[in-house]
């Protein structure tokens, strides 16, 4: 890979570029200067135009990856494009609402003590959370020793008497969920005060002009701007001695060429600490993400249900999101095992044809292939790779992130739930790379017989999201919850990236986010001990009536209306 601070960048025609920089460079100080009932009313224009957009998003998105726009596909386009972007502008402006009344960011009634830690409840934060998604829980879980009145204290500084310094940010969109790069834009602007100069990921940058649209406002004040380009065009920017801070969703290479460089001298450079670009910098970079499955008396149902939901974690999007499941680990002696794979083989063969489209896919899943000649290929060409035996501690599936539709199986031993459990942890944590997410699956009678193991587990998981019975994903859509990875990587060796985004309620001191779900959808629900009202996900790749679903759940979060509600529950209620 080239070093994006060593390319040549002598050809690139950047008067747009300076122009674009020093537009942002004039209105840092007007945008730092915006009182906050300007900056909500900014934010409750953006829904109508999200509205608005939404369909050609999704359009454009399906046609970018070959399908049709009503191709049952093209509602995770819905979930990860308009939705996404409408849920966190409403998360946000939700905060903004309490601060500007004179509330404090975070009710006191959500923040505990538990363990040595501020923990918070940040989901559901109003009534409709609660009613479009019952039984979805999350809590931020501080670092040990933060205390609650420290929680209460410094969340939304930027609304309480600190605010940051003008300042120019760069963010270098992501080109595989829709939703990422806005989302990283309104982090810059409300949470820390800067404007912003988004470079659009050459793989989606059919988006530009949607987002243009949706960002009018701040465009045409100067606080915001779009521009396209490759590596050479990140690279002239990241230099830019008038961008003051960089945000990159992308891949560990990519934080290290910025950074070090690619050249002879870029390991010495990591080895002194002494960047060739030292400008303040966060990044969420992926990684090889677990899916836990405890062993539990689960019924037919439940299989099936919980295949839905492991083959979702793999499949949304064809496998091409940093958190999507790569490892399934299942206990070694559990008789389910075998049972859940069959579940998972019959969902992955009943799925729609999609290609994996994703650039350097292809090449990803034939060295999986290579690795391993007898993998089971459950759709067409060389897509839905399952590897059941996964066993090499070097194997490619653990040790690199394959951003594509392969997930490998890891069994691990444990007579107990307790015991396996411990196993399960210390692999996530010391033999997989990365610690962005992670999912644990456990049924609510195992829970319950062994509270203290599974409480030990969410607690030891070294990830900045865990789900139970949720896809650690979910995290990512919420608004509330704070995505990033797991604290503790440093620029010499970056992991899964540092800092936080979304995370609405601007939080500081964050560890990590633990979400729960339903084990069982309603009304299945009430006799597996995870009683809700909820119908299966519409974001479950198996999910009948999900693009209709979605699209309502869409046009309702951009302008809540209780008229609305009967059809999208009919929707949902049918998938």
């Amino acid at each position: 890979m080239t070093s994006l601070s060593a390319l040549d960048t002598a050809h690139l025609d950047t008067a747009h570029l300076d122009r674009a920089v020093a537009d942002l460079r004039a209105g840092a100080g007007t945008w730092a200067a915006t009182p906050i009932e300007e900056r909500t009313a900014l934010l409750e224009r953006l829904l109508p135009r999200i509205a608005a957009r939404a369909a050609a998003m999704v359009a454009d998105a399906a046609e970018a990856k070959g399908f049709a726009p009503d191709s049952p596909w093209a509602a995770e386009d819905w979930i990860g494009a308009p939705w996404a972007l409408a849920q966190g502008v409403s998360a946000q402006l939700h905060v903004l609402h309490r601060i500007a009344a004179g509330r404090p960011p975070v009710d006191p009634g959500a923040v505990h003590e538990r363990g040595g830690r501020a923990v918070v409840d940040v989901f559901p934060a109003t009534g409709w959370d609660t009613l479009l998604q019952n039984g979805t829980t999350a809590q931020v879980w501080t670092k040990p020793g933060t205390t609650a009145l420290q929680v209460l204290d410094r969340a939304a500084g930027e609304y309480r008497g600190r605010a940051g310094r003008p300042a120019v940010a760069l963010v270098l969109g992501a080109g595989n969920v829709a939703a990422i790069t806005p989302l990283d834009i309104l982090y810059k602007l409300y949470a820390e005060g800067q404007t912003v100069l988004a470079k659009m990921n050459p793989v989606n940058d059919y988006l530009r002009p949607h987002f243009a649209y949706v960002f009018n406002e701040f465009v045409d004040q100067g606080w915001v701007r779009f521009v396209d380009g490759g590596a050479d065009t990140g690279a002239y920017l990241a230099a830019h001695d008038h961008v003051d801070t960089i945000h990159v969703t992308g891949s560990e290479r990519t934080h290290d060429a910025i950074v070090w460089g690619t050249d002879e001298q870029a390991a010495e450079r990591r080895r002194t600490d002494t960047p060739l670009n030292g400008k303040p910098f966060s990044s969420e970079l992926g990684g090889v993400t677990p899916c836990i499955v405890a062993p539990g008396d689960w019924s037919a149902a439940d299989f099936r249900y919980q295949a839905e939901h492991i083959v979702t974690s793999k499949m949304n999007n064809s496998g091409h999101n940093c958190v999507a499941s790569q490892i399934l680990i299942l206990p070694r002696d559990w008789e389910g095992g075998d049972r859940l794979l069959g579940e998972i083989r019959r969902v992955l063969r009943e799925l729609p044809p999609r290609a994996d489209y994703y650039p350097g896919a292809e090449s990803r899943l034939d060295a999986v292939l290579a690795a391993h000649p007898r993998a089971e290929v459950l759709g067409d060409g060389t897509c839905r790779v399952l590897v059941p035996d996964v066993a090499a501690e070097d194997d490619v599936l653990l040790t690199d992130e394959v951003f594509g539709s392969a997930l490998g199986v890891v069994r691990l031993p444990g007579a107990t739930p307790d015991a396996f459990l411990r196993e399960a942890v210390d692999f996530a944590n010391d033999k997989l790379p990365g610690t962005l997410g992670a999912t644990l699956i456990v049924h609510p009678a195992t829970e319950r017989a062994h509270r203290a193991a599974v409480d030990s587990a969410v607690e030891k998981l070294r990830y900045g999201t865990v789900g139970v019975n949720a896809w650690c994903a979910i995290g990512f859509l919420l608004g509330y919850t704070p995505w990033g990875a797991y604290p503790g990587h440093t620029r010499q060796d970056i992991g899964s990236g540092v800092g936080f985004v979304h995370n609405a309620f601007l939080l500081e001191d964050v560890e990590k986010t633990v979400l729960r779900s339903p084990f069982a959808p309603a009304p299945r629900g009430l006799f597996t001990g995870s009683p809700s009202l909820a119908p299966r996900p519409p974001y479950f790749v198996t999910h009948r009536t999900a693009l209709t679903t979605l699209e309502r759940l869409t046009r309702f979060t951009t302008a809540p209306s209780v008229a609305k509600l009967p059809a999208l529950f009919a929707s949902a209620l049918r998938g």
